[in-house]
């Protein structure tokens, strides 16, 4: 099955997909991918999906895993603070997609424009369910990937990202890196004080998912407040 054009959402999907067999992807992303499969996010980002509109904004972003010097690692970025939206947030490469796109087609589009990594050195492994984000009214589709080849990755446009990491999965699972942020509203969320970035927002509840989902997270202290200078 392809993935759902990106540029013109539907009904938003509810359900996960695989799209590589365990046999082109590294022993410990299989109980990732496999958890996945077939399943409803575990979250309450799935109950946003309520909200969703027809006029909802299709957008992809990609959640891409490697094998670095100190162990598995996972690709985020900083967002430039003189944007308009979001401004000074954390995120994964991604954006909005165009006319004829697909889920994976968008996703690495933006990585390449944001990152510069190489599109051919990435194996899309699976398809989360779509999030819906009421503020923006972005419809997204998280793309998880495997990076077969890494490369080099840097800010290619600093007036649109200020920084590029790649945060080993053991720092982001360590409880010395891990809390939660109040906003305004009170909501709290997950957040990850980790590689001069504080992730948090849509993207820190993303990665406390795949840190589930993945069998990698351990007990941490969720009565622990991380300090948020800017909710963007």
């Amino acid at each position: 099955m392809r993935p759902t054009a990106v540029g013109r959402p539907t009904a938003p999907d509810r359900l996960g997909r695989r799209l590589l067999p365990d046999a082109d992807l590294p022993d410990w992303l299989h109980p990732l991918v496999h958890r996945i499969d077939g399943a409803e996010l575990d979250s309450p980002l799935a109950a946003l999906l309520d909200l969703a509109t027809a006029d909802a904004r299709a957008s992809a972003v990609l959640m891409l895993f490697a094998e670095g010097p100190h162990g598995p690692d996972l690709l985020l970025t900083g967002r430039s603070a003189t944007l308009r939206s979001h401004a000074g947030q954390p995120a994964f490469p991604g954006g909005r997609g165009e006319p004829g796109e697909d889920d994976v087609t968008t996703a690495l589009r933006e990585a390449q424009e944001e990152t510069g990594l190489d599109p051919t050195s990435v194996r899309p492994a699976a398809l989360l369910p779509h999030v819906y984000l009421p503020p923006s009214r972005h419809l997204v589709r998280p793309v998880l990937a495997w990076w077969a080849e890494p490369g080099p990755v840097s800010a290619v446009d600093p007036a649109e990202t200020a920084l590029v990491a790649r945060v080993p999965i053991s720092e982001l699972v360590d409880p010395a890196h891990r809390g939660v942020v109040t906003l305004r509203s009170g909501h709290r969320g997950p957040a990850f004080d980790v590689a001069d970035l504080l992730v948090w927002g849509f993207t820190g509840a993303l990665v406390d998912v795949l840190l589930t989902l993945g069998g990698w997270a351990v007990p941490w202290d969720t009565a622990r407040v991380l300090p948020l200078a800017v909710e963007g």
